[in-house]
């Protein structure tokens, strides 16, 4: 059925091979567009049409959701976000690793690590997620957003050592909060166990904050305590805390990091599809063999590479491998790293097999986890979902196009529970991308890591043209908040949200 509109607000994109982010085959017809949403899927020579865009030869598919992000702050002050809408995404998913902007006031002192890779002191304004939600609308950004509550922030707020464990006190008060912010129309609760300031969080600690989220909706998603030797440990860690509180598990940017764990792909996978026979647990990847964060001491070694992209002490020394620096300075590696910290580090630390035969399971989403307050990113943040359609697609041929497509679009709105998201029919959100199938691919390198992505051709949010690849993102400002619209049983309390985003809530 055609939804009634104003004839001249139509416009057809016309001829594309469309991919509807199902995961089924594609078909070459016609979408029309009208306002924020697709109202036809078909022939459209009935319809009285404003605007005709000739699409043959193009791949049309619903807007790529990047499901990994730490955007939480980028989305309001980078208005382009050119990093984002150059590949193909529409939405972002922000707070992830247990670090989100929300709900935190900053004080003075240093932020803590890693919350400080989100920005500066002066950024943490939001006491409450609604706050967070109202800037958020008032900023129009170019892409939507989804936030998730970062266990880290919560901690950041609630103690005055992160080193310990939270007292019964300092739990009561995360977990108040964290409600808070579910009612407010947050997704879920993200965790980043594996960094310093949340490594003495126990399970039975996040198992306390997390007990209400089955009634919000909500979904689990965690860096895991650890991605190297105890991985499956950590894992089912995570399984066991969405067993216990009834909620999807997100294992995020799923791996084998460090080379002892490199071949073990396929003992991972398979520990992940046995809690699958149990309970909803997917993944999200990156098609990358480095990571990149924070310069952890952990994580020093000489067995693969580690990139300085920044510096506190020593900015300096930005752009350069810690082996060199501590061959200038003639200390080792580990003292070298402490003279740098605090300091952010790409680690060229997984192999390649490993990426492809986790990033080919059939629940696993892509994420870029890029950030964009680093001043020599990782190319993740500009070329994850392009890498991934020309690298991993049609150059190694790892999975099809409807498949990869799937994991960008209906698979991540599945998984996150966003409404008339991630596919490609009438009454959808018109968020859109046409690309070349034949030469899309990225261009950001380890060495120029801010480079647009070839073969995306036209990019829509909410069915407002927002980006060309002659003419770059055109700061149209059509995202909207992602939120959730319904309350806790338990206070029947309404939801908070701003007024202009209600009637667009997830369910």
């Amino acid at each position: 059925m055609v939804t009634q509109v104003k004839p001249a607000a139509i416009t057809v994109i016309q001829g594309a091979q469309v991919f509807d982010g199902t995961g089924a085959a594609p078909i070459n017809t016609d979408v029309a567009i009208c306002g924020d949403q697709i109202v036809h899927v078909g022939c459209c020579e009935h319809l009285q049409i404003a605007q005709v865009i000739a699409a043959h030869g193009l791949a049309l598919a619903p807007g790529f959701i990047d499901v990994h992000t730490h955007d939480d702050l980028a989305v309001m002050r980078d208005k382009p976000m050119q990093s984002k809408l150059s590949q193909g995404v529409t939405s972002v998913i922000v707070g992830n690793c247990g670090i989100s902007a929300s709900p935190a006031l900053a004080n003075d002192e240093p932020l803590p690590d890693p919350i400080n890779l989100l920005g500066d002191n002066h950024a943490f304004t939001y006491a409450t997620f609604a706050d967070y939600a109202n800037a958020i609308a008032k900023a129009q950004p170019a892409v939507n957003v989804g936030a998730l509550v970062g266990h880290t922030t919560l901690r950041w707020q609630a103690m005055d050592d992160l080193t310990q464990c939270a007292t019964p006190e300092q739990m009561q008060q995360m977990r108040a909060q964290l409600n808070l912010a579910l009612s407010q129309g947050a997704l879920g609760f993200s965790t980043g166990l594996a960094y310093h300031n949340a490594q003495a969080a126990s399970a039975a600690e996040v198992h306390y904050i997390s007990q209400d989220l089955a009634d919000y909706g909500a979904i689990y998603t965690t860096h895991l305590r650890t991605e190297f030797a105890g991985i499956l440990d950590a894992m089912t860690e995570a399984f066991d805390l969405g067993k216990a509180a009834q909620v999807p598990v997100v294992i995020s940017h799923l791996k084998c990091a460090g080379v002892d764990n490199w071949g073990r792909a396929p003992e991972i996978v398979a520990h992940l599809a046995h809690a699958q026979q149990h309970q909803q647990v997917s993944c999200d990847c990156y098609p990358y063999t480095a990571s990149s964060s924070t310069l952890d001491l952990n994580q020093v070694t000489d067995d693969f590479d580690i990139f300085i992209t920044w510096s506190t002490p020593h900015p300096e020394m930005a752009g350069q491998n810690l082996a060199d620096i501590a061959h200038t300075w003639q200390l080792s590696l580990t003292e070298s790293a402490k003279r740098l910290q605090p300091a952010g580090a790409v680690y060229h630390c997984m192999s390649d097999d490993d990426v492809s035969h986790i990033l080919s399971q059939p629940t696993t989403m892509v994420g870029s986890d890029g950030l964009p307050c680093d001043p020599h990113p990782h190319p993740r943040l500009w070329g994850t979902f392009p890498r991934v359609l020309g690298h991993y697609v049609r150059e190694k041929q790892c999975f099809g196009l409807s498949e990869a497509i799937y994991k960008m679009t209906g698979l991540a709105a599945s998984q996150f529970n966003l409404a008339q998201r991630g596919k490609i029919a009438a009454g959808y959100f018109a968020d859109l991308v046409l690309f070349n199938p034949e030469t899309v691919n990225d261009s950001a390198s380890y060495e120029n890591p801010k480079q647009a992505a070839t073969g995306i051709e036209q990019v829509w949010v909410n069915g407002q043209l927002s980006y060309q690849q002659a003419q770059g993102a055109l700061q149209v400002g059509a995202g909207q908040l992602l939120t959730r619209s319904f309350t806790n049983p338990k206070n029947d309390s309404a939801a908070i949200l701003p007024r202009s985003q209600a009637s667009r809530s997830t369910q």
